[in-house]
Formats: structure tokens, sequence, C-alpha cells
């Protein structure tokens, strides 16, 4: 806020924070602050004590002065007036004290001539100053208002009428002045940062990875004077740690002295980006030394010269990718449409991450693996493990509308063994041998227990690639498209099952031996149930010879009738031969 609306303004600011706050015993003290603050302060720097009190008495009774400047003549304090008969002291007032106006003599004993103006001028740039010359220094009254005063009066001729008239006027051009350099400076800042969104756009056009994209955008928002500092950040998978990925501009070791979280429980998590991270909203700080979120980087910020920081959410539909976060060199450099369109900026990086990932996806077999833990599940198998030193894989899952059938094999263990710890495993319905090898054998498991665990994963997308029981272990590898939030996944596994624990993440290649067009037909054509019907009828040896399971083992498996399960699994074939042969 300028010096010389200060007054006007701040009953209106009190006003709305006592509304905000309801407290009755605040309201009633800052009453009588706000007394204060509305009075019209004027700073008098005149070294003649004729001249000075003489201005004093014209203004000491009046409250018209007052009331021309509130404008609605709700304010009837006459002003306050504090005079001082050297610069340097009057210096020292502005430096200390807030201003409403200045009445300067230009001749005092420690400055002379325009000097002076300009001295006052340095210390105090939205103040108004009116100039008071004698009869033979008009012209320079004249040449003050060139240089920057907003009037002069001759002493000789003020009157009462006069000096309050002139004040006014003076305060009131102040005013719009302002508001015209806030507007232009406001114009220029939103061309400035449309000029940007441009060159970005641009940029996503053209970039080929999400690395150097984001890299780019760093580069383009610090290479102007409009920004001091610029990075995007983004969440490790597994923790709630913001991590760097891109940083331009004055950064002097900054990441490296500050930790970010996206936890709401931490400290670290409280600050413009974790809060930004988690609502998908744009987080403002127009002044670091105050603003109360920035209290752990405060020092670390203002330390390299940054005054103001933005922190735009980078997110599409649900996935996030990260931060985006601007650092200004001066206070309050974020107004409101310049957060509009840097808000526009993130959501144009997201769609252009999505695209990438989503092109990406289309050109490679690339997929990406999640490797959890889970404690509280099958817990006489995995003691078994131990025990036995035997390995038991988990191969293919297949959901039905109650239970998960699990087809897999175990190694280095008997049947009977296998089949008596089976038998003491909670959430283990059924067990059935398929076929055997020399050192392993083939085995259905039915684990209703299982199926809330893996509709969680279904649920974001993700499918359940394989299950190891080892070692005293049991583990599990998720597989999700490229592009998807893996964080997320993470995140709803450790809500919803607090027995499992995130281990790795892996991007790997799908088998060369896929075939995409059956592949298609499994994702998109076939029904849950057709899908089912088929993957159980294949996993339970149905399609060999001889049958390792008959039709109405699968349909009980399933739940279903014989004849239903016979229509499924014709109808899946159909689908299937149709795509494969057709092609």
């Amino acid at each position: 806020m300028s010096e010389s609306d200060a007054y006007t303004r701040s009953t209106t600011d009190e006003q709305a924070v006592d509304e905000e706050t309801g407290d009755e015993e605040t309201n009633l003290e800052r009453e009588s602050d706000t007394a204060a603050t509305e009075t019209l302060r004027i700073l008098l720097i005149e070294d003649n004590p004729g001249d000075a009190r003489l201005i004093e008495e014209m203004l000491k009774d009046t409250e018209e002065l007052a009331q021309r400047v509130s404008g609605d003549g709700a304010v009837t304090e006459t002003p306050s007036i504090t005079h001082k008969a050297r610069l340097e002291e009057g210096l020292a007032v502005l430096s200390e004290t807030a201003t409403d106006i200045v009445l300067l003599d230009l001749n005092l004993p420690d400055s002379t001539g325009l000097e002076t103006l300009e001295s006052v001028h340095e210390e105090s740039e939205d103040a108004p100053i009116v100039v008071l010359t004698g009869l033979r220094d008009q012209q320079v009254g004249v040449q003050a208002i060139q240089r920057g005063a907003q009037d002069f009066l001759v002493k000789d001729e003020v009157t009462s009428e006069l000096l309050i008239r002139t004040i006014h006027h003076a305060i009131e051009r102040a005013r719009q002045e302002l508001e015209r350099r806030r507007q232009r400076e406001q114009l220029e800042s939103l061309n400035r940062l449309n000029r940007i969104a441009h060159d970005i756009t641009h940029a996503v056009i053209t970039t080929e990875t999400r690395a150097e994209l984001e890299q780019r955008v760093c580069d383009r928002l610090a290479e102007s004077d409009a920004y001091r500092f610029a990075w995007i950040g983004g969440v490790n998978p597994g923790s709630d740690q913001v991590m760097p990925k891109a940083a331009a501009g004055v950064e002097d070791g900054y990441l490296e002295t500050v930790d970010i979280s996206v936890s709401e429980t931490d400290p670290s998590g409280q600050g413009p980006s974790g809060i930004a991270l988690r609502t998908g909203e744009v987080q403002v700080a127009n002044n670091i030394q105050t603003d109360p979120t920035f209290e752990p980087w405060r020092s670390a910020a203002t330390d390299r010269g940054y005054e103001s920081s933005v922190a735009v959410p980078i997110v599409h539909e649900d996935l996030v990718y990260g931060v985006l976060n601007i650092y200004g060199e001066s206070a309050a450099e974020f107004a409101s449409p310049e957060t509009t369109i840097l808000s526009r900026i993130g959501d144009t990086i997201a769609h252009a991450i999505t695209a990438i990932e989503r092109r990406d996806a289309l050109v490679s077999d690339a997929v990406i693996e999640l490797e959890f833990r889970v404690e509280q599940m099958a817990d006489e198998l995995v003691a078994l493990s131990a025990e036995e030193s035997c390995t038991i894989e988990l191969e293919q899952l297949v959901r039905g509308d109650e239970t998960l059938l699990a087809y897999g094999s175990a190694t280095d263990v008997s049947k009977d063994v296998f089949e008596d710890a089976v038998a003491d495993t909670d959430g283990i319905d059924d067990v059935r041998f398929l076929a055997a090898k020399r050192e392993a054998f083939e085995f259905e498991l039915v684990a209703p227990a299982a199926v809330s665990l893996f509709e969680t994963i279904a649920t974001h997308g993700g499918r359940v690639d394989s299950a190891t029981i080892s070692d005293g272990e049991f583990r599990f590898v998720v597989e999700l498209p490229r592009g998807r939030d893996t964080r997320q996944m993470i995140e709803l596994l450790r809500e919803d099952h607090s027995d499992v624990t995130y281990l790795a993440q892996r991007t790997t290649e799908r088998s060369e031996s896929t075939n995409g067009n059956s592949t298609s037909v499994l994702e998109d054509d076939l029904t849950e149930k057709q899908r089912a019907a088929l993957e159980t009828a294949y996993f339970a040896g149905y399609f060999d010879w001889p049958r390792e399971s008959t039709g109405e083992e699968i349909a009980e498996r399933l739940g279903i009738a014989p004849a239903t399960f016979n229509q499924h699994l014709r109808t899946a074939e159909r689908k299937f031969f149709d795509a494969t042969l057709d092609e």
C-alpha cells in the first residue's frame, strides 16, 4: 500500500479482519488503534519558525482537509503535523513513519535548491510533495513540479483555503498517478507473462521428452528479468519428499538446503509446494518475509533475494505430475491475473506430459512395475518358504465374482507338505494340483481374502503381474501403463492395507512375443466375465490334453452354472479368433 493512501485504506483493512475474527474484544482494541491511523499525516520541513507556525495554525483547527481527502466525509480528525527544521531530520521521519504528504521548503540549513527535493524523493517515492517558495523563487517552483513535486505554494500568498485545496489536490493526483503506474506495471507484467506462455506452448510442441520439456519451461521463466528462480519438483514414489527435476535462475544451492514434503502432518509439507500438490490449487506467498507458510524456508529464500513465490500444481485429471515453483525478487509480484495465466501454464505442462507419456506408451512396450511386500497374507505359506527353503510362484490371478483364483507353481517342496500348509492358511479355501514336473508342480488356489487388495489395484488401472513367496516373504509386482500416477497407487495401497510396504519401481519391456492385437481383444473386447472364463479355462488346463480341469470344475470355481461358463467361454473364443484370424 502506498503511503499516500494508507490512512484512507487502513480503516477498511482493519474492519475486514475484525469481521473475519468475530472477536469483540479485539474489535474494541482496534477501534482505538484505527482512530490514530485515520488521521491525515503531514510532514512539514521548514526552517523558518514564523512560516512553520503560520502553516500549523492554518491546519490546526480545520477538519475540512481530512474530510476532503477521505472522500465520504466520514473522517473528522484534524491533521497530524510533524515539523522538522532540517532535511536530515525530515528524512528520518520519512524512513520511520508513514506520511501522507510532505510540505517542503527547498532552502534549508543542510540542503538548498532542487537537491532538497531530490533527496526527499529518493527517501519516499510515493509520498506527494508540495514545495514552499518565496516570491522570487516561483520559477524554481515550476522546475520542482517538472522534477516530480505535485505543486508549489508561494509562502506570502498562502491562505487556509488555498493550502487545504492544494494539499487535497496533491494527494489525489498522487493517488491517480500511483494507480496508473500500478495498472501500467500490471499490464507490462501480463504481456510479458503471455509471451512466456506462448514460448512454453511452442516448447510443448517441439520437445520430445518430459525431462527436456520441464527444463525448457524453467529456462524460459528464468531467462527474462521477470523471475529470479524457477524449478519443477515431483514426489518420489514411496515417499513424501518433493525432489527437484529441473531448475533455472539464481539458485545458489537453495534446493540443496531446503526440505519440502507433501505430507499434511509434516511441517515441511505446510508450505506453498506441499499445499499445491495436495489441493491441486495455485498457492501464492506474496511476501516471503512475513508469510507464515514460508517459515521453514524464509532465511534460505531471502538470502538469495527471493521476496515472493508461487507454487503451480502440474495436474491432469487424476495424475499429479509435480509442482512448478517460481520466485520473484519483489513482494506482491504474483497478483490474481498473473496467477490465472500461471495456472493455465501448469495445465499446459500437464497436458503435454500426458501426451508424451501416451506417445511413448504407443511406440514402445515399456511398462512400469511396482514391487510390494505384504505382511499379513498366507502366513503359513510364508513360514513354509522359510522352513523348507522352497519358492511358491503365483503366475496368474483371475478375479471371479467373489473369489480370486491363483494359478502358480511350487518348487523344492512336496505336494503333501504344501497341501497341509494350505489347509492351515487363513484366506485360502481350496487347492487343486494340476501338472507335476521333476522338482515342481502346478496348482490352483481359491483365495477370497485377497480380493480386496487386488480390487484396489485394478480400480486404479493396474494389475498384479506376479507374486512370489520365498525366504519368508510375500512379494507381489503391480504393472501399470506408462504415464500412470505411481505415487497415487502406492498411497491407495498404504491407506487401504497398512501391512503393504512399497519396495521398488522399475520400467521394463513387455515380452516381444506378446501379440498386440490379442492383448487388445483381451483388454477391450471381452467383458469381465468372458475374460475370467477364458483365463481360468486356460490356466486350469481346460485346453490341455488330457484336460487338467473339466468345465464343471471351472464353473464351480467361478461360482456359475456350467451352461453359463460354456456360453462365456464360447463367446470369448469367437471374439478372440475373429480378431486374430481376420488379421
